[in-house]
């Protein structure tokens, strides 16, 4: 089963609701936000990060409007930190660059999940379904209530901008 549709099970089997939103693959937010004017609520950036080491992996999610700065987020994690790659990204959550989401931690707990407290807070929130040709609009409660389901250590954090 691709992993989309997988993805749409689980929330489905969770009796949480979501909108599919189409469209060509985007890269990044600024690409996504050309497709997604019609998504309800805060867009956000995926990242994926690693310690110096390789030993610890982080999946940051952020307003789409917020840059990432690695020497707060460090100081909040106690970790000096760098972008994981495309092997990583394979091997840790069995995805591509672009398919960057919380939805990938499904049954892998080996990542731990980092979101801004505006993200967490959001009425809505969007991501894709582990595809870049696709963005799930669903409620905020229900993405708690997702995250709650994950086996990840989560950090709530506030990134200053």
């Amino acid at each position: 089963m691709e992993q989309s549709e997988a993805v749409k099970n689980y929330l489905t089997k969770l009796s949480i609701n979501f909108k599919i939103h189409k469209h060509p693959a985007v890269y990044t937010v600024e690409e996504a936000d050309k497709y997604n004017k019609d998504v309800k609520g805060i867009h956000s950036k995926n990242l994926f990060l690693k310690n110096e080491k390789g030993k610890r992996f982080f999946l940051v999610i952020l307003p789409g409007n917020k840059r990432l700065d690695f020497k707060q987020i460090e100081n909040l994690l106690n970790e000096k930190l760098k972008f994981a790659n495309g092997n990583d990204l394979q091997e840790k959550l069995k995805i591509t660059t672009g398919a960057v989401s919380p939805f990938a931690l499904i049954g892998n707990s080996g990542v731990e999940l980092v979101i801004d407290k505006e993200v967490w807070e959001s009425d809505f929130v969007s991501f894709h379904p582990c595809v870049n040709t696709e963005t799930l609009e669903l409620k905020g409660e229900d993405f708690k209530r997702f995250v709650g389901r994950l086996r990840n250590k989560i950090l709530v954090i506030e990134i200053q901008n």
